[in-house]
Parts: structure tokens; C-alpha cells; sequence
């Protein structure tokens, strides 16, 4: 039997994928603050990604993966002329800096054959639409640091597989957080677009994880079909 570790997995997008792997069989393990809404099954793993001393920790009780999903993150419609450094820095933080410390801990837990990381990136980590601020700075990192991983365990000779999954407009808490302050906006996008569901990713990330073994999937980008850009 896998076992998996999910960042975020208490609401959303991870949520779904940690529901979404239990159905295959696997034991899962959710990073993440609010354990209390973590599915029923999904082993509780309390941290706060904004605090790099917690995630240390939080792995170091670990004995085994097999997979890791980074799907945690921060949005906020945040400017880079006039929006606030403080919202920067957390998506900086949780998107980036997180993501890169839960996979280089995640790395010696894998077995000799080499692990699976599966990282939440975004359609804002392609192309940056007019909203896209620092946010889209971010996802843009976590292709690159995806990359810059995947081209780093070749070279050392390292089996793990590295994917990416962008999704444009899914409906989840996390959009109403981007959107704060802008809810006509949002109620107009909600009423023009059939957005992508957590469901939907969760088993697109599935397809992913389960892939076969010398199948590597870099980066699967998905959009409603509704959605224009």
C-alpha cells in the first residue's frame, strides 16, 4: 500500500485529492492547519506552512512516503503597483518556499525506486491574465522550481517523478479569497463560466500518480471549457 502525504488537504482542491487517493487505496496523510476537516481516514499531520521550523518537524515524525502533493496555496488579487507586500510575501512563503522544503524533506523518505511529487501549479503559471499580480509571479516559480528539481534528480540518477497540474478557474474557498473585495467580479465570472471542480482535478491528479512506472507527466494544464483564457 502508498502512502501519501497532501498539503492543503483540508479544504478544495486537496481535500479532493486526498478523498480522490483514499478511493485507490492509499494511506494519506494531511498537512495542513484546520486537521479538524480533514476527511474521515486521512492520517492528521498539524503544520503551518508559513512557518519553515513546523514543516521540519512535521516531517521528521515521518518514517515512509511514496507521494507527496503540494497542494497548498495562497491567492490574493495583489498588485505589483499598489498592492500589499505583506500578501507577497505569504504567497511567496506558502506557493514557493513551502513547496520546495516539503519536497526536499520528502526526498529520503521515498523508496530506492524513486517517489512521485505532484505540485499544484495554475493556468496564472502560463500566462499572466490582467488580475494576475504576484500571484501569477508565483506559480510561475513553481514550474520552475518543479523543473529545476526534475533536472536535478536526473542528473544525480534519482527515479522520482516530478509533475505539475495548472488549472484555470476552479470553484473553491480559495477563489473567494482572490477575489475579496471584487465579489460582483466574481459573481459575474460564476454566472458566465461552468467552472472546474476540486473533483475534476482530483482525478486528473489521480490519472497522474497512477501513471505507469517510466511515464513521466510534466505538466498538465486544464481549463473549463467555458473559459476563454
Amino acid at each position: 500500500m502508498k502512502t501519501a502525504l497532501v498539503t492543503g488537504a483540508s479544504s478544495g482542491i486537496g481535500k479532493a485529492i486526498a478523498e480522490a487517493l483514499l478511493r485507490e487505496g492509499m494511506t494519506v496523510i494531511g498537512l495542513c492547519r484546520s486537521i479538524e476537516s480533514l476527511p474521515a481516514k486521512v492520517i492528521p499531520l498539524p503544520c503551518d506552512l508559513l512557518k519553515p521550523e513546523e514543516i521540519k518537524l512535521a516531517f521528521a515524525g515521518l518514517e515512509k512516503l511514496d507521494i507527496l502533493v503540494n497542494s497548498a496555496g495562497l491567492a490574493y488579487l495583489s498588485r505589483l503597483c499598489d498592492g500589499d507586500p505583506t500578501h507577497w510575501e505569504e504567497m511567496w512563503r506558502v506557493n514557493v518556499h513551502a513547496l520546495g522544503m516539503c519536497s526536499q524533506l520528502a526526498l529520503p523518505l521515498f523508496p530506492d525506486k524513486g517517489g512521485h511529487i505532484l505540485n499544484l501549479s495554475s493556468m496564472s503559471g502560463h500566462r499572466v491574465p490582467p488580475t494576475g499580480g504576484f500571484y501569477a509571479s508565483t506559480k510561475f516559480a513553481v514550474r520552475a522550481v518543479s523543473e529545476a528539481l526534475r533536472a536535478e534528480l536526473k542528473t544525480i540518477g534519482n527515479k522520482t517523478r516530478i509533475s505539475c497540474l495548472s488549472p484555470g478557474f476552479v470553484d473553491t474557498p480559495l477563489l473567494d479569497k482572490y477575489f475579496a473585495g471584487r465579489e460582483e467580479e466574481l459573481a459575474d465570472t460564476r454566472a458566465n463560466i461552468e467552472m472546474l471542480t476540486p473533483e475534476a482535478i482530483a482525478d486528473t491528479a489521480v490519472h497522474i500518480l497512477t501513471s505507469p512506472e517510466g511515464v513521466e507527466i510534466n505538466d498538465v494544464l486544464m481549463r473549463s471549457a467555458d473559459q476563454a483564457v
